[in-house]
């Protein structure tokens, strides 16, 4: 027998969340919202996870970081969700979105109905081939986090050498990471510098220049073309095999190979006893895949992120949504985004339900990182000509413009301020007069 939902929020992350958020901000009565998620925990802040979850002290663990904290809201944890009457479904993994017939059917065969569904399913990871050797590590969700952690610790008894396979945000993050905790990291990437999609190459070299100084080694242009594993392995398993309708019991036991170095496509070998990939990630469209129009590798979605199929709304990394501010569609992978985009389907459902009306999603494209002490912000986009306009020691900014008109901002080392008016001049594109005016009245 089905199970029957007027909303259901597909996924268990950040979008979620902020989703469930929203519903009972707008007034969503007890039993009428749930969460379907394959997660065994209540959706959580994401960027915890490369960032203070892999401190050697004081890391972050939860409930400390479970939505909406990273945007200084409540902390929903399970009492929250209880509270509200939003049916929290964990360890559930959806395996069929039937849109036509309005139902989602589980690995274990339950079927759920619905009439408003917000899939935010967000990405996974992307994988390189025989890659599933001990040692050899990939962070998406807690669990990957803790093993990780685990993983840590008992390298630390050993050499220390640590790969991190990958130049972008990941890759800085965990080389970070495991630079804090003592280990002797390898950066290896394709690309001639760091952060290619975002970076200059001035702004990279900044970058380069502070991890080396930190221990790290960087091979640039590096591609990782296998892994040299011990045979004999570190880590055994056992399991149970019950057959003949449980007549015998069968032990097995195997040893999973640990990965001893990576192969470069040049033949150079580095000796690791972890290796970290972080190579980017794919949106998680495949349950909707054939049933609702696509675009740019994601879900087409209009300003109000409803899909072509009416009430299927689809938010965060899966979206391919109409970007305002620059006339085109674009799908944005960042928290920043899997947040607002949550909160804007809400409130458009709510809307539409009541015959009142808001306005399109009007989004300024944000990304930040923060690793060691440093921290970035960036609003808006990298086209048009690159000019450094802050140059001290640890703080620098630099400006993107096309035609004299503000596109992009990027500030290192910024403050509150200082970063506000970077996301003023994103949104208003002023001339590059009218902004460095600007910039120096609030640096006064």
């Amino acid at each position: 027998m089905a199970i029957s939902y007027k909303y259901i929020v597909l996924g268990g992350g950040v979008g979620a969340g902020y989703a469930a958020r929203e519903f009972s901000r707008e007034g969503a009565r007890s039993g009428e919202v749930a969460i379907l998620s394959k997660e065994a925990v209540a959706p959580y802040e994401r960027p915890a996870l490369s960032k203070g979850y892999l401190f050697p002290r004081d890391a972050a663990r939860l409930p400390d970081f479970h939505v909406c904290v990273g945007s200084g809201g409540e902390q929903q944890d399970f009492k929250w969700y209880a509270q509200r009457g939003i049916d929290l479904i964990l360890n559930t993994e959806v395996v069929k979105a039937d849109l036509a017939a309005k139902a989602l059917t589980t690995s274990e065969g339950h079927v759920y109905n619905y009439d408003i569904l917000v899939v935010a399913t967000g990405s996974t990871v992307i994988k390189l081939p025989h890659s599933d050797a001990a040692g050899i590590h990939y962070l998406r969700g807690i669990d990957e986090a803790e093993a990780l952690v685990e993983a840590m610790s008992k390298a630390k008894e050993s050499s220390r050498n640590a790969i991190v396979i990958g130049g972008g945000y990941m890759g800085m993050e965990l080389s970070a990471a495991l630079i804090t905790n003592e280990f002797k990291v390898t950066m290896v990437y394709p690309k001639p510098f760091c952060m290619p999609k975002l970076f200059t190459a001035d702004i990279a070299s900044f970058y380069e220049e502070f991890y080396q100084a930190k221990g790290a080694t960087i091979v640039k242009g590096g591609r990782a073309s296998g892994f040299e594993l011990d045979s004999q392995g570190h880590v055994s398993f056992c399991f149970v095999c019950f057959s003949n309708f449980f007549k015998d019991i069968k032990f097995f036991a195997f040893t999973m190979p640990q990965v001893k170095a990576v192969v470069l496509s040049d033949g150079r070998k580095l000796d690791a006893d972890i290796v970290i990939v972080g190579i980017g990630a794919k949106p998680l469209t495949g349950l909707l895949s054939g049933q609702v129009d696509e675009e740019q590798g994601g879900i087409k979605v209009d300003g109000f992120f409803e899909t072509s199929i009416e009430n299927v709304y689809a938010v965060g990394d899966i979206a391919t949504f109409p970007l305002k501010l620059y006339g085109d569609m674009r799908r944005v992978e960042h928290v920043d985004h899997a947040r607002k985009s949550a909160i804007q389907a809400v409130q458009a459902i709510r809307a539409k339900e009541e015959g009142r009306s808001i306005a399109p999603y009007d989004y300024v494209p944000f990304f930040y990182s923060r690793v060691f002490d440093l921290s970035w912000q960036f609003y808006g986009d990298n086209v048009g000509d690159a000019v450094i306009f802050v140059a001290k020691a640890r703080k620098f900014g630099c400006y993107w413009a096309r035609d004299d008109r503000i596109m992009g901002v990027f500030l290192e080392g910024g403050s509150p301020a200082e970063n506000q008016e970077l996301a003023k001049a994103a949104r208003e594109q002023p001339n590059v007069a009218e902004f460095l005016a600007g910039w120096n009245r609030a640096t006064d």
